[in-house]
């Protein structure tokens, strides 16, 4: 009964968003259009209208992306605003991926000396945070923690993890994959102290994304020089894999070793049983697919968080639909179009 004293408002608002999603039928009529100004007309009789309508022609890709992100990122500003304590605090862990994405990009393109003003405008806006253009200047993670990362949220992932190795592009893609792993287990962790309905459905969502990243991290790491030891290091300690999957992965040297490892979890055989042999790059779609589907479940209850952390990824879902049809239209590739979009509905 106390849920809809503090946070009744905005679960409304956070549906009524969700209402706002694209529909089977608006991605039709995206798929029929012969320009990106069609696009943009499309677009503009949707959720997007107030983003996208004045763009000035010609119009671009990176435009329809932007201004589509910026839909979101006003959306979450507006809700952590109204947020009381413990919803903002996980309104703000929801974000944290996105800080971690921010800084590994900020780094990977110092090393291959870009324009930091270039980067910063590739950084997703959910994921800013003050004096992030200095991380430019760090030459290794001690340096990285000591000058910019010690005031940011992300300090406590850190300080676990320092080492004085130089940055390159190894030990960034290991310091992502270490981060990613301190900030799920924390997040897992706040998400049962809050307990109720949203340790039980975050618990599901969060399972699920962790079991995706090891997943990922084995495929990646395959016929590189990563040890076993230090690909399981990677692995974060819960998720449907954990244990015993995480033993299985950590000694898998090809695709088909991963295969039969994932296909002993019952809810992970169903999504390989779609995959043919051979087909591993259908595999981000089709995870793609069960992600969105678990977020749609979660709005069928009522009275917990795991609605915002479900509308963020469905809407980036979204987001990576509408540049994926831009993109293919651009290139004149438009029987491609169909293959890439994952539906909500």
């Amino acid at each position: 009964m106390t849920f809809n004293i503090k946070d009744g408002f905005l679960e409304a608002i956070v549906r009524g968003h969700r209402s706002g999603l694209l529909s089977t039928g608006d991605y039709n009529n995206l798929c029929q259009c012969e320009n990106l100004e069609d696009v943009k007309l499309n677009l503009s009789a949707t959720d997007y209208g107030n983003s996208i309508s004045n763009e000035a022609s010609p119009i671009y890709t990176s435009t329809i992306v932007d201004k589509c992100t910026r839909k979101l990122v006003e959306d979450w500003e507006y809700m952590r605003t109204q947020a009381d304590e413990t919803l903002g605090t996980f309104l703000d862990y929801c974000t944290y991926g996105h800080m971690i994405d921010n800084v590994v990009l900020i780094v990977t393109g110092t090393i291959h000396e870009r324009d930091v003003q270039d980067l910063l405008d590739k950084c997703h806006p959910l994921g800013m945070f003050d004096n992030i253009a200095t991380l430019a200047v760090a030459q290794n993670m001690r340096e990285l923690y000591r000058l910019v990362l010690v005031d940011t949220p992300l300090a406590p992932y850190f300080s676990e993890n320092l080492t004085h190795e130089d940055l390159d592009e190894m030990n960034i893609e290991i310091m992502r994959n270490t981060l990613y792993k301190a900030y799920l287990d924390d997040f897992a962790a706040f998400c049962q102290k809050i307990g109720g309905a949203t340790a039980e459905i975050m618990g599901d969502l969060l399972a699920f994304e962790t079991d995706r990243r090891a997943l990922n991290i084995t495929l990646n790491s395959i016929g590189t020089e990563l040890t076993r030891d230090d690909r399981k290091k990677l692995y974060s300690n819960f998720g449907l894999l954990y244990p015993h999957g995480h033993n299985e992965l950590a000694m898998a040297e090809d695709f088909d070793q991963v295969r039969a490892a994932m296909e002993k979890v019952p809810a992970y055989a169903s999504i390989f049983s779609k995959l043919g042999f051979g087909e591993s790059q259908m595999l981000d779609k089709l995870l793609y697919e069960e992600e969105a589907k678990k977020c749609m479940e979660c709005f069928e209850q009522q009275f917990h968080y795991g609605v915002f952390y479900a509308y963020m990824k469905l809407r980036e879902q979204e987001v990576r639909n509408i540049m994926w049809v831009s993109e293919c239209i651009a290139q004149d590739q438009r029987s491609r179009i169909t293959d890439g979009i994952v539906y909500s509905f």
